[in-house]
C-alpha cells in the first residue's frame, strides 16, 4: 500500500517534533538545518517545526520566541515545569498537524537530513520508520548498559521492541491517532509504538557526538527509563515473583525435611541459631523485593486513575487557544 495515495491531492504536511530542555546552544543551528531541509524538500512536502520546552531555565524559550515571530512554521509550547522527556514527546505529538511526524532531539546527534530517507519509506507504505543506531559516541560503560538494557527490554516485553533504537523516527498520522487513545501516566513511546503494530521498518545510521550543551541522560535516568519500559510492557516481573515464591517455598520444605532428618540422625548437633537468622533475613528481603515489584504495577494503576494531564502548558507560540490539547 502506498500511504500517499490515501492523502488528498496535495503535498503532504510533515511535522518535525522537537522536545527541548536547556538547548539554547543548539536551537539556531538546528533551525538552520531544518529550514535548509524544508527548502530541499519543498517539491515533495511542506514542513512545520513543533517544539515542546520542558521548562528550560536558560535562553531556550526566548530564542524560540524570536524565531517563531519570524517564521509561522515554528510552533512551540512551554510547560509549567519539567514533566519528563517521554511526556514531552507525547505532548508534542498531540500538537502536530502533519500527515506524518518525525521525532528528533535538539542535540543534533541525530541528523534531521535523514527525513528524506524516512519520507521515501513512508511514501512506500511504512507507517513507522525508525533510525537504528549503528554506533554512538559514548563511553564503553554507558554503551554496554544501553545494549544490555535494550536486550532485556526486548526479551521480557509482550511484543518485540527494536534494539538500538531511540526516539528518532517518523510515524504516520494513523499511529499518532492510535497513541492518543491510549491511557498511560508514565509513557514509554518506543514500546507503545512497537506494540501498536502497523508496517514498521528501520534505517541504520551512525549517531554524531553532542557538540553543545549537556546530555540529560545519565546512568540513573537510563535505569529509570528502562524500568518504565519493563513495567509498562511486560508482566514478566509479576510472573517471576510468583515463580520465585514457589521455588523458595519448595526450597524451604526441602530444607526443613533435611534439618529434621539431620536432627534425628545427629541429636548431638548444636541448635542452628545462625542459619535460622539468615533464613529469616533472607525471607524478609525477598518479601520486600517482591512487594516492591507489585507496588510498581499498583503505582501505575493509581496514576492512571488520578487522570493527571500529560503536561501543563504555560505559554505557546503560533498556536491558537483552541489548538491546545493539554
Amino acid at each position: 500500500m502506498n500511504i500517499s495515495s490515501d492523502l488528498p491531492d496535495r503535498r503532504p504536511l510533515v511535522s518535525i517534533s522537537i522536545p527541548v530542555l536547556n538547548e539554547a546552544g543548539n536551537i539556531r543551528i538546528l533551525y538552520g538545518r531544518l529550514t535548509a531541509l524544508a527548502d530541499r524538500m519543498a517539491d515533495r512536502c511542506d514542513l512545520e517545526f513543533v517544539f515542546t520546552d520542558n521548562h528550560s531555565d536558560d535562553e531556550t524559550w526566548s530564542l524560540l520566541s524570536e524565531i517563531a515571530a519570524g517564521d509561522p512554521r515554528v510552533r512551540a509550547i512551554r510547560f509549567s515545569r519539567n514533566f519528563g522527556f517521554q511526556s514531552s514527546i507525547l505532548a508534542n505529538y498531540l500538537h502536530t498537524r502533519g500527515d506524518a511526524v518525525m521525532q528528533i532531539d535538539a542535540d543534533l546527534q541525530d541528523p534531521p537530513e535523514m527525513l528524506e530517507q524516512f519520507f521515501a519509506l513512508w511514501r512506500q507504505g511504512n507507517h513507522v520508520v525508525y533510525g537504528i543506531r549503528r554506533k554512538r559516541p559514548e563511553g564503553m560503560l554507558l554503551n554496554l548498559i544501553r545494549k544490555c538494557g535494550y536486550w532485556v527490554i526486548d526479551k521480557v516485553s509482550e511484543h518485540p521492541i527494536p534494539r538500538d533504537v531511540g526516539d528518532f523516527r517518523l510515524v504516520d498520522r494513523a499511529v499518532i491517532n492510535a497513541i492518543a487513545k491510549l491511557r498511560t501516566a508514565n509513557p514509554y513511546l518506543r514500546g507503545m509504538i512497537a506494540g501498536l503494530g502497523f508496517n514498521q521498518t528501520g534505517i541504520a545510521y551512525d549517531r554524531d557526538a553532542r557538540t553543545m550543551g549537556e546530555s540529560k541522560f545519565n546512568v540513573s535516568r537510563l535505569t529509570q527509563l528502562g524500568l518504565t519500559a519493563v513495567f509498562n510492557h511486560s508482566t514478566v516481573p509479576l510472573r517471576m515473583s510468583s515463580f520465585l515464591g514457589i521455588v523458595i517455598l519448595l526450597g524451604s520444605l526441602v530444607g526443613a525435611l533435611y534439618y529434621v532428618a539431620l536432627r534425628v540422625m545427629r541429636p548431638d548437633l548444636p541448635p542452628g541459631f545462625v542459619s535460622i537468622q539468615l533464613m529469616i533475613l533472607f525471607g524478609i528481603g525477598l518479601n520486600a523485593f517482591l512487594l516492591g515489584i507489585i507496588g510498581e504495577y499498583i503505582l501505575r494503576i493509581y496514576r492512571i486513575l488520578r487522570s493527571e494531564p500529560i503536561a501543563i502548558v504555560e505559554q505557546s507560540l503560533n498556536l491558537q487557544a483552541g489548538e491546545l490539547k493539554l
